[in-house]
């Protein structure tokens, strides 16, 4: 076995060690176990500063523009996102790449001792032991310190007020479209979920939002007024101006909050994905010059140009075209659905879709059926999945039982789309529905060599 091997082999260990506590899908309500983490560990999240993002759709997709954006300004950045596609390495990203296997092993050996002290205090209260994400955020604010990056760019888990990542103080806090989902966890309202989401505004901190739902945005500004926070807002404060289609992306003109960067290319598809541009813009704006100074349009060009979002219509896969896309919500399903009809010139598209049991999977089917030849259906490998048939049944309501074809093994269900796609020149695949299939499948394409399956 080489040394890369064994790190490797070294590296999955330590995801085992961590799947073996409570998974993400079921947060613990408390920040108190995370911070007595982090004061045992030094406090690494105050060794730099912190842009913190949160919102129901585009907090991934922002996180790495806005990252993007900070490293071609010569920054060493870190940025942490969930969940993963197909190495937990993803989720934890110094310098723009993901963390090596090597410094992943090291971290989690400085890591686990302490992890294992809070573990024996919690339930000594007979309080649950640290969470999969709990553990998970000290392990990146520590491998942060590390490195050591000049901003973290952190995505929250679910929520805000509660979520472990809220132990560190954002010096801006960043919201992108809050909408209903998570509702067993966050509530059923824009007002709850908007509420939750607001408890990452620090004191006298700056905030960025898109434009929001008014219940939404009513939420945030109380937050902002009791924080003495400033409040900058999409569209008065900055917006997009224009989008074009272009080869492999479009064209964006953005107005910030200091400037106009005119016609950028952003190698990302979707008006959504120019909507996100223009927050991290405004982010990154608010962050190096609190929104008054103009960010150098070569960078932003730079910024943008080598931005990825790794599962958000991308494609994986030529002769048949593949694209795989993580929405799993209804406002992500019809920002997908919206951005095939305008990005895209298909004769016939077909989904692969599966979900999971907590999710609005007919809002989901709903806003895509108007765009879809017909479903593929199946389930994603998660213990939360929703069962193929369940689904199935779904997607005949809402689309009929000749545009529905069940399948129980997922990749069973690609290998049939793939086919079907294959008979005609101009139809087209997009697997989507479960961030937890889009992985899987992500996987399967670059073991099978497709085309730009790695890109």
């Amino acid at each position: 076995m080489t040394d890369d091997e064994e790190l490797r082999d070294e590296a999955e260990a330590v995801y085992q060690a961590l799947l073996a506590r409570v998974g993400e899908g079921v947060p613990e309500r408390r920040l108190d176990a995370t911070r007595r983490a982090v004061e045992l560990l030094g406090e690494p999240q105050r060794a730099y500063p912190i842009i913190h993002i949160t919102g129901t759709n585009g907090k991934t997709s922002t996180s790495r523009i806005a990252e993007s954006i900070l490293r071609a300004y010569g920054l060493r950045t870190g940025l942490l996102t969930s969940p993963h596609l197909v190495r937990f390495n993803e989720r934890i990203m110094i310098d723009g790449r993901p963390i090596s296997d090597e410094a992943l092993v090291r971290n989690w050996e400085d890591v686990r001792p302490y992890l294992e002290i809070i573990d024996a205090e919690l339930e000594a209260q007979g309080k649950a032991p640290l969470t999969f994400f709990e553990a998970v955020t000290a392990l990146a604010f520590a491998a942060f310190a590390d490195a050591p990056v000049d901003v973290a760019v952190i995505e929250v888990g679910m929520g805000g007020e509660w979520d472990s990542t809220n132990v560190g103080d954002g010096q801006v806090a960043v919201f992108t479209p809050i909408s209903l989902d998570h509702t067993r966890q966050l509530g059923d309202t824009i007002r709850e979920i908007a509420r939750t989401k607001s408890g990452i505004i620090k004191p006298s901190a700056d905030v960025v939002t898109s434009a929001q739902m008014p219940e939404a945005m009513a939420e945030l500004e109380e937050a902002a007024r009791l924080t003495e926070s400033t409040l900058a807002a999409q569209p008065k404060a900055f917006d997009v101006v224009d989008t074009r289609v272009a080869v492999g992306g479009q064209l964006v003109t953005v107005r910030g909050r200091a400037a106009t960067y005119e016609d950028v290319f952003l190698p990302l598809y979707g008006d959504h994905q120019a909507q996100n541009a223009a927050v991290a813009v405004a982010a990154v704006e608010t962050f190096l010059g609190r929104g008054s100074q103009p960010l150098k349009a070569d960078l932003v060009e730079e910024g943008f140009a080598t931005a990825t979002s790794p599962g958000r219509l991308q494609l994986i896969g030529v002769e048949p075209t593949i694209l795989v896309d993580a929405a799993h919500n209804p406002a992500g399903a019809a920002a997908l659905a919206d951005a095939v009809r305008r990005y895209f010139d298909f004769d016939e598209l077909t989904f692969v879709l599966g979900s999971l049991g907590d999710k609005d999977t007919r809002g989901v089917v709903r806003a895509l059926a108007p765009v879809a030849a017909q479903f593929f259906v199946t389930e994603p490998a998660s213990d939360r999945a929703l069962a193929a048939e369940d689904l199935g049944d779904i997607v005949r309501d809402e689309a009929g039982d000749e545009a529905t074809i069940v399948y129980s093994d997922a990749l069973d269900a690609v290998e049939a789309a793939r086919e079907w796609a294959g008979e005609e020149p101009r139809r087209a695949v997009v697997i989507t529905g479960s961030i937890v299939l889009v992985g899987a499948v992500m996987a399967y394409a670059a073991e099978q060599g497709w085309k730009d399956a790695t890109a």
